[in-house]
């Protein structure tokens, strides 16, 4: 169900609580959660991963992406918790297509190649075509 990204991060659709328990079996150390709570009210909402997460050692951070768009701060957010995490990395939203492009950004913002980012982004199965050209804007490249 995760899909990995690269050695640092893996991307999923929405989590369960015994999910929480496979990621840590796999390494994990950071969940990032891109889903706004209420999106889904029968899916665990925020407080719960967050609370499955503690417990099981993991740390967690919200970074929620509404199907308005990503901003800065939501780019800036995940640059920041993917510096701090201390192994691997599982981020997810309802299909982990917002939680890839957000990663998208983040690589950009942080000056790794368009291409590089759209061969580890397809290699898990996410296509960055909706956002390539904010990719190349952050980068430089046209």
């Amino acid at each position: 169900m995760f899909r990995k990204i690269d050695d640092k991060i893996s991307v999923s659709p929405q989590i369960t609580l015994d999910d929480v328990t496979a990621a840590k079996a796999e390494g994990v150390t950071l969940i990032i959660n891109n889903r706004p709570d209420g999106e889904e009210p029968s899916a665990p909402q925020s407080a719960d991963i967050e609370a499955a997460a503690e417990a099981a050692g993991i740390s967690y951070v919200a970074i929620p992406i509404t199907h308005s768009g990503f901003s800065a701060p939501q780019v800036e957010a995940m640059i920041a918790a993917l510096g701090e995490a201390k192994g691997k990395t599982l981020a997810y939203c309802r299909s982990g297509t917002r939680s890839t492009l957000l990663w998208s950004l983040a690589q950009a913002k942080q000056g790794v190649a368009p291409e590089e980012i759209a061969r580890l982004a397809g290699n898990a199965g996410y296509d960055i075509t909706p956002i390539r050209a904010m990719i190349d804007a952050l980068t430089g490249e046209n």
